[in-house]
């Protein structure tokens, strides 16, 4: 086939990037329609193949996915157009209203229009406990592993990475060896070029920032380049470690903010991960205003996306090999399982957090202690109606935030 030309990838690229809403399931749809369905420039089996691949790496798969399609239709400019377009208006986007909201999110009247977004948050994290438990949860050893994760983070307050190594760990243990694909015959200096080149990239404004004192930004830049690293699952999975980190760790920014971060992402296009962008760029403004919030942010995304092209330009060559290794599919599925715990966990923090004014902290245990004082009967109500809504009705995110938004304001002005 005769490479689609750059005008062409740019358009088709771009359109993808402006309609992927609604996570990853409804981006990987959008893509198979514009690069399998409505012109031949992937086949069926390369698609499926390259997203199985995808979903081994950690990061974004959408993302990963739309890199590795220009990747393998133009080369190495071809992943970067193919990724940068999928992300690139999201982050616009996410750039806007992280200023309007570090500006203007404490009013009384905004706060009380957040409320009916958060109360749509708690369902929206709970369709996709849902969907990741329908997909996951197979066998005894699911089940336990699930099990196991979220009584770890939830009541032992045990690291998020610790919980995917030993996961992955017990995955490849359970997981007998068979015969797999002959490796792709490539040259070592290929490989080592690459992660040379792209790894020195990941690394360089850190080591910019450690020569120049910036403490915060290192800071930073250090911890969501290790969230890069653990981002198995999706971005639900690795939002309860972001948020035990930057709110209970640091105090970058506070329980609601984490949550307004989360509802502000889930109505913009691109990865959902773009909400590292969002606490970025509010820690940033906390520390020096809007220059340190498009410092923080751009820092974000370097940090967040530069990984993902590694891991494809690196991965992309032996995506035979890797596709069909047993032991490396076994860790993924134990993994994905584990995540339905750790997703679990983030359903029921965020909940606490918003039906209740006032949530301790755990003593002996991180298990959080709400103050059934301070519960809020609202914030309940609301919630009730988003599960009408989005779980009875079907009704998508947006409609369903806009809508409670609008009645919080309502019943607060009666």
């Amino acid at each position: 086939m005769t490479p689609p030309s750059w005008p062409e990838m740019f358009r088709v690229f771009g359109r993808i990037g402006l309609m992927s809403f609604g996570g990853p399931a409804a981006q990987i749809a959008v893509m198979h329609r514009e690069l399998v369905e409505d012109r031949p420039w992937l086949s069926e089996q390369t698609y499926l193949r390259a997203l199985s691949l995808c979903m081994l790496l950690p990061g974004p798969e959408a993302m990963q996915l739309a890199t590795y399609a220009g990747w393998r239709l133009r080369g190495v400019a071809g992943g970067l157009l193919g990724g940068l377009l999928f992300v690139v208006p999201g982050a616009a986007f996410i750039a806007v209203l992280a200023l309007l909201y570090a500006w203007y999110g404490q009013l009384p009247l905004v706060q009380t229009a957040f409320l009916g977004i958060k109360a749509a948050v708690i369902i929206v994290v709970f369709q996709a406990l849902l969907k990741v438990s329908s997909k996951a949860l197979h066998g005894r050893l699911g089940w336990a592993l699930a099990f196991g994760s979220f009584i770890g983070i939830f009541v032992l307050g045990l690291p998020f990475p610790l919980i995917i190594l030993l996961a992955g760990a017990i995955g490849m243990l359970t997981k007998s060896p068979t015969a797999v694909a002959e490796p792709a015959n490539l040259p070592p200096a290929r490989s080592l070029r690459t992660l040379l080149i792209w790894g020195g990239l990941w690394a360089a404004p850190l080591v910019l920032l450690a020569l120049l004192g910036e403490d915060f930004l290192l800071q930073l830049g250090l911890f969501f380049s290790k969230l890069a690293v653990v981002t198995f699952g999706g971005a639900y999975a690795v939002l309860a470690y972001m948020t035990q980190t930057v709110v209970q760790d640091f105090g970058w920014i506070n329980t609601d903010q984490m949550i307004d971060a989360l509802g502000l992402a889930e109505t913009t296009p691109g990865p959902l991960i773009l909400v590292t962008q969002f606490v970025g760029m509010l820690a940033g403004f906390a520390q020096s205003g809007p220059s340190g919030a498009f410092a923080a942010g751009l820092l974000a995304l370097w940090v967040t996306f530069t990984p993902c092209f590694l891991w494809i330009f690196l991965a992309g060559p032996y995506l035979e090999a890797l596709s069909e290794q047993p032991r490396i599919a076994g860790a993924l599925r134990a993994i994905t399982a584990a995540v339905v715990g750790v997703i679990a966990n983030l359903s029921v923090w965020f909940a606490l957090h918003v039906l209740f004014d006032r949530v301790a902290p755990g003593v002996t245990l991180a298990l959080p202690a709400p103050v059934w004082e301070s519960f809020n009967p609202l914030a309940a109500a609301l919630t009730l109606l988003a599960a009408v809504l989005m779980l009875a009705l079907k009704r998508g995110f947006v409609v369903t935030m806009i809508l409670l938004a609008v009645l919080a304001l309502l019943l607060r002005a009666i």
